[in-house]
């Protein structure tokens, strides 16, 4: 059996510190391998941990634009969310997944089965991307943490991929944002698809793959205080934000 939780549309700061705190029940035993899905309540920009700001954004356009700024807890790129896109996030025990290829490709292929269950005709590109007609559909990133491994990742619905693409800066490598490698689901899908749509086809694929239940067990109070607490001491703190 695995958690489920579903936090609706949440606050970026609240959704940041709820896997933090996830991540300590389970790894502490106080609650079975969780699989956590959410929707930001306004635009933000999630950083990597280790990222740059002024590398990462365009700080101009995040100001003008009205843009939210967290800092997660795993590495890699950063990524722009908005109420468009449906964000997962998985605690399991680091022990299942030794590597970070093996995670990516668990996880990616609930994902391409997840859009498949839609009629989209979605690839996994390793090492965490999911494509569709060649386009940019969901990113994934990973930590480990107190012996948990935490893999999150958004899916596009029905996300500004202008916006995106204006405060962002452009990597310095071969990975491009450019709009034209972006795609989101009601754009391949020609219609309108409701978040549930999309929630029920992420819970399936999930538990096929996993070849587990997820039974629905809502966040308790002792992590709504360690939630406080984190917003609190660490992300809500803008030297957290804006280190390195």
């Amino acid at each position: 059996m695995y958690r489920l939780i579903d936090s609706g549309v949440c606050h970026p700061l609240r959704s940041v510190a709820l896997e933090e705190a996830i991540v300590e029940s389970c790894s502490r035993g106080l609650m079975p391998p969780t699989l956590h899905l959410y929707v930001r309540d306004r635009p933000t920009i999630s950083l990597g941990y280790f990222e740059k700001v002024e590398e990462a954004v365009k700080i101009a356009a995040l100001e003008r634009e009205n843009v939210f700024l967290v800092r997660r807890m795993s590495g890699g790129s950063s990524i722009y969310t908005d109420s468009g896109q449906l964000i997962f996030s998985l605690t399991i025990g680091q022990e299942a997944y030794g590597s970070p290829e093996d995670a990516y490709k668990m996880t990616c292929s609930a994902l391409v089965s997840a859009l498949m269950s839609m009629g989209i005709v979605a690839e996994h590109k390793p090492p965490n991307d999911v494509l569709c007609q060649g386009k940019k559909i969901s990113g994934s990133a990973q930590t480990r943490k107190h012996g948990m491994l935490l893999v999150h990742g958004t899916v596009l619905v029905d996300t500004d991929l202008d916006r995106m693409v204006r405060v962002l800066r452009p990597r310095q490598d071969k990975r491009s944002r450019s709009r034209d490698e972006m795609t989101c689901i009601t754009e391949v899908l020609g219609r309108k698809v409701q978040m549930n749509e999309v929630r029920s086809a992420l819970v399936s694929a999930f538990s096929d793959v996993l070849k587990e239940r997820l039974v629905p067990i809502p966040v308790n109070n002792r992590e709504n205080e360690r939630v406080d607490e984190l917003i609190k001491e660490k992300y809500g703190k803008e030297e957290f934000i804006l280190q390195f």
